[in-house]
């Protein structure tokens, strides 16, 4: 079956790279023309997909990446994973609409579509359908089928990877749903199938959501709790031990990805504009989660006052640049908005982050290996994420204060978030 993904990122890289293992011919659109001949290459810049994983790949002869719109034609299978970013506020589907356009253009009779974006509910019907049927001339539910699916990657998750994630789906009518689950029954183990598109965007919105409302309370709990010169973090082992009506959430320095700072204002988003109210428990949760690298910056500026030292002209050494440990994503990580706050306060700034290549922070952030000498030389050492490669007997051998805000590690001079 030829299968086309558009988008070879986070999401669209893992999927066609099952799409190949289920035996499908996978045609790896993306408009990144670099991104392309890197992947030709067999050169992965997703830390899920190893380079072993796309050489096979590519030796199957089923694996095609490609930035050549004329590629897509003829396919059976036409699969969208997009960013959708917000801008200003607002929701950005841009890239839907593009890669939308390049679907269209490529569409046949009996062909399926699927758009796996997040996005707010009506999407799949109010903006991709329309489009599908303007640009072929072909009729949604009658001359072709349209589905959508939510993705649910979580980079760096060894245990729950696509294949064994159970898989949402939905489609504009009943041959629609039976397509989109056909071709889903291939690559996962289990799909669960959903009346509408509507009900399959708003699930995906509401487990994020889900997510972004019980991180902010614990980090507004762990904001008061330090005032209060409590432990949160023993506070929540032990709420921890509870069976039932309890789910274990930690603070952090803030949220980062694509799924908690951006999809669930966007669903606030279509709550205003749709039902002209507010969803209050969001952009609550916008509101504690997004001063979280504020907060984090005031922890260090306390710290140092109490050594005697400004931040302006200390050396402060940041561990980790992704949002997430072990991985090399960082899609609105918090780490760089807390090396912006710090450089803005004249400080001298380094970051050390095995795992990540390159990252546009601020260019007076100096990029360093985690070695005594710098650990030594800092003023104060912050762990933002914990890298499981991370020396972090080192840290505590080595450094004179550290703020922890991932309760790594424990000694004498550290403090936790």
């Amino acid at each position: 079956m030829k299968t086309v993904i558009l988008g070879q990122g986070y999401v669209g890289l893992p999927v066609a790279m099952r799409a190949v293992d289920a035996g499908h011919d996978v045609i790896g659109f993306d408009v990144d023309i670099e991104r392309s001949v890197r992947l030709g290459a067999g050169i992965s810049h997703v830390e899920d997909v190893s380079t072993a994983t796309l050489l096979a790949a590519l030796a199957t002869g089923r694996y095609q990446p490609t930035s050549d719109t004329e590629a897509c034609a003829g396919f059976e299978v036409a699969v969208i994973t997009v960013p959708t970013p917000l801008v200003e506020g607002n929701p950005d589907l841009s890239f839907v609409e593009e890669a939308t356009e390049i679907v269209a253009r490529a569409l046949t009779r009996g062909a399926t579509v699927i758009l796996e974006s997040t996005t707010y509910p009506g999407t799949t019907e109010e903006l991709v359908l329309p489009i599908l049927e303007k640009r072929s001339g072909l009729v949604a539910g009658i001359d072709f089928h349209l589905g959508y699916s939510p993705e649910r990657i979580d980079p760096g998750n060894n245990q729950w990877t696509f294949a064994n994630v159970p898989k949402i789906v939905a489609g504009i009518d009943s041959p629609s749903l039976d397509a989109v689950q056909a071709f889903y029954a291939t690559l996962v183990e289990r799909t669960v199938p959903v009346s509408s598109p509507s009900v399959a965007e708003l699930v995906k919105l509401l487990e994020n959501t889900f997510r972004h409302v019980n991180i902010a309370l614990v980090n507004e709990f762990a904001m008061l709790a330090n005032a209060l010169d409590i432990d949160i973090w023993e506070a929540i082992d032990a709420a921890a031990t509870k069976p039932f009506g309890f789910m274990q959430f930690t603070p952090g320095p803030g949220v980062g990805g694509h799924c908690l700072p951006v999809d669930p204002s966007y669903l606030s988003w279509q709550v205003r504009r749709r039902l002209d109210t507010p969803f209050r428990f969001i952009e609550l949760a916008n509101d504690v989660n997004g001063r979280m690298p504020d907060y984090v910056v005031g922890r260090v500026v306390a710290a140092l006052n109490r050594k005697g030292k400004a931040a302006n002209g200390s050396r402060l050494l940041l561990l980790g640049l992704a949002y997430k440990p072990n991985t090399s994503d960082t899609r609105g990580s918090p780490a760089a908005k807390v090396a912006e706050r710090l450089v803005a306060l004249g400080a001298d700034v380094l970051v050390a982050d095995p795992h990540v290549e390159t990252h546009p922070i601020d260019e007076k952030v100096t990029r360093v290996d985690l070695t005594a000498e710098e650990i030594a030389s800092s003023d104060a050492v912050i762990v933002l994420t914990d890298h499981d490669d991370f020396d972090f007997g080192l840290v505590l051998d080595e450094a004179g204060y550290v703020l922890d805000t991932r309760n790594r590690i424990r000694g004498p001079r550290v403090e936790q978030l």
